[in-house]
């Protein structure tokens, strides 16, 4: 038997993949190497506290509205399947994820405690050289640690194995290698205990609350900072580590490279030295018949615009895998940013594969509708609001015909995945050019006053954009104004700007 499609991982992507597959009726199956789904977080986040914030009160009644601040449920019509029936805790315990994922996972085809060994190709993807499928798609995440190329950097312990019990560093001196959350997730727990803790890494830190990126370093993990700022023996060092070597009286000494310092090179000693250097794919099942080729440091497998191979037609990514596609800048990486990139992607395979249009609902040929839908759906969206200049709402007008289009990514659009149109208002939410280089909590920075209409060109903080596509090119572009509350449906400042808006480019293409 030849599956349509054959899912690899079991795990969030995996698994609203599969959702999504079977409530379609497509013959699908997943494989999954552990006993059970999110066999990830069972380990990791090694302290079991999850960053991804599950907000259960948010004053609304509004499904969709309230996925905004719900970053662990996965899209579903069942109301018993969301997050906050798991957890009342802003950042809640990856075992309650785990016990979700279990109960998302009942009734979908998977088959647990099949890993995957093998992928390669002939007419056929060929797994474990005896499972066929036409199409696979990898839902595995980064799932290998990524092992930065230090000499003797197999002294060190690694993030995934070493000790999360804080009293197995008493007073010893600990050198932690990253400036990511795992790194600081585990500086923070060593505080009480540690004589001394280092942070190393050669880049800056990046603080998630300027950069908008949550996979830079969150306030919930980031408390290390005031004790190396408050002077509590504690640091910060910024450069490389040249070398690990270790001392023959026990412990290590560590040849480092400051990057900002006339003192250009320093040996420390150390006690415990720990790997927290983030994650990689794993490629190491792929044949040469199959194999993806790799960026970001051979990180991530390089996709198209469709979440497909560049290399390997007919193989597909989903979940953090797609990170690739805006890594460091939007939210694929993360449950509540891939869900959407997730439901696109199995659109996707529906245009491609199954003669599925792209779901849409028509409208009158009329600036009035136009404009009324957009308001109403920015309003409302999570899908835009979490995959912020990645995913957008799409109106094509075609002769006197008026689609609406939601969620399509942006760069799937530019390439031609809709079709032809004789134009489109593409709508995004996007923060203001340069938004990570200012600190937001410097008052001495000047700002646009929210509700400004004449200056929402100028807003740095998150707002709608409508540009217009004719002809494969953006020919004009309109700024909804930034409000505080993120209510973008006042009549003169929002609606009425809009309406002129595309009344005019009406007037002018048609």
């Amino acid at each position: 038997m030849t599956h349509d499609y054959l899912i690899i991982g079991a795990g969030p992507a995996g698994l609203q993949l599969a959702a999504l597959l079977e409530r379609d009726g497509q013959d699908y199956v997943v494989l999954e190497g552990g006993a059970a789904p999110g066999t990830f977080f069972t380990t990791y986040p090694r302290h079991r506290q999850l960053i991804s914030i599950n907000k259960v009160w948010t004053g609304s009644q509004d499904p969709e509205y309230n996925l905004r601040a719900d970053w662990n449920s996965l899209l579903t019509d069942d109301p018993a399947l969301l997050f906050k029936n798991y957890s009342s805790r802003y950042f809640p315990s990856a075992d309650d994820l785990v016990r979700y994922l279990a109960d998302f996972a009942r009734g979908l085809n998977v088959r647990y405690s099949t890993p995957v060994t093998s992928i390669g190709r002939d007419s056929d993807f060929v797994i474990n050289g005896t499972i066929h499928a036409k199409r696979v798609i990898v839902a595995t995440g980064v799932s290998q640690l990524y092992v930065p190329p230090i000499e003797g950097v197999e002294l060190a312990e690694r993030y995934d194995t070493v000790s999360v019990d804080p009293d197995d560093f008493v007073n010893q001196r600990v050198l932690i290698v990253g400036k990511g959350n795992s790194a600081f997730e585990t500086a923070d727990a060593l505080i009480e205990t540690a004589a001394v803790i280092h942070v190393a890494g050669p880049h800056s830190i990046k603080l998630a609350w300027q950069s908008h990126y949550v996979g830079h370093l969150r306030a919930v993990n980031n408390n290390f900072l005031d004790t190396y700022q408050l002077k509590s023996q504690n640091a910060v060092l910024d450069g490389t580590i040249e070398e690990i070597t270790r001392k023959p009286d026990g412990g290590f000494r560590v040849l480092f490279r400051y990057a900002r310092t006339v003192e250009n090179l320093r040996e420390l000693d150390y006690d415990r030295v720990i790997l927290c250097t983030g994650f990689q794919f794993d490629a190491t099942p792929f044949d040469d018949s199959a194999r993806p080729a790799l960026v970001i440091k051979d990180r991530f497998p390089e996709q198209t615009p469709a979440f497909e191979s560049v290399n390997v037609p007919g193989m597909y990514f989903a979940g953090t895998l797609t990170q690739q596609r805006d890594f460091k800048k939007s939210t694929s990486g993360f449950i509540h940013g891939f869900r959407y990139g997730v439901r696109a992607l199995h659109r996707i395979l529906g245009t491609r594969y199954h003669d599925a249009p792209w779901p849409a609902r028509e409208l009158d040929l009329t600036p009035e509708a136009i404009a009324d839908a957009i308001i109403a759906r920015i309003n409302v969206t999570s899908a835009l609001w979490q995959q912020f200049a990645v995913l957008a709402d799409v109106v094509t007008v075609s002769g006197s015909t008026v689609r609406y289009q939601e969620e399509v990514p942006v760069a799937y659009l530019a390439d031609g995945g809709l079709g032809v149109f004789d134009l489109a208002f593409v709508t995004t939410l996007e923060y203001g050019p340069d938004h990570d280089q200012v600190d937001p909590f410097d008052i001495s920075v000047p700002r646009i006053a929210e509700n400004d209409a004449a200056a929402a060109h100028d807003a740095s903080y998150l707002h709608p954009v409508v540009r217009v596509r004719r002809d494969g090119q953006v020919i004009a572009e309109h700024h909804l104004a930034e409000n505080l509350e993120n209510h973008w449906n006042l009549p003169t400042v929002h609606q009425q700007p809009l309406v002129a808006f595309v009344k005019g480019i009406l007037a002018d293409a048609l």
